[in-house]
């Protein structure tokens, strides 16, 4: 840590950047962490508009659990769930325009789990 000449203060600028910090990433988890919020948006985009799409395509989901996700995905903005009265009644989820605001994110995540699938064969690899 970042101290100033008095060696028992802590510097506060420092500090304080530190707290920005966690709380924007807090943030970030709070909207878009746990194991399938993005997962699921990424089958949106791809696509896959109805539940139970969306449930094929994100491997392991439970329909209570995807209902919920998308749920506080729609409450944080990312989706709107369109239902169309007709006969039969049918419901689509569809990205909002805020859910573009991802896109980095995503594919910074999507270079980081490739590269690390890779240091992880490459590991089990050396041990043998």
């Amino acid at each position: 840590m970042k101290r100033d000449n008095n060696p028992g203060e802590v510097n506060k600028e420092f500090t304080d950047e530190c707290h920005k910090t966690l709380m924007a990433v807090s943030d970030a988890l709070y909207a878009i962490g746990g194991k399938w919020k993005l997962m699921i948006i990424i089958a949106i985009a791809r696509g896959n508009n109805r539940f139970t799409e969306i449930q094929k395509q994100v491997k392991g989901i439970s329909a209570r659990v995807l209902s919920s996700e998308l749920k506080e995905l729609e409450m944080n903005g990312f989706i709107v769930k369109k239902v169309d009265v007709g006969y039969p009644v049918t419901i689509e989820y569809q990205l909002l325009p805020y859910s573009h605001t991802l896109e980095e994110v995503v594919g910074a995540m999507t270079r980081w789990g490739m590269q690390h699938r890779e240091k992880i064969r490459q590991d089990r690899g050396s041990e043998k």
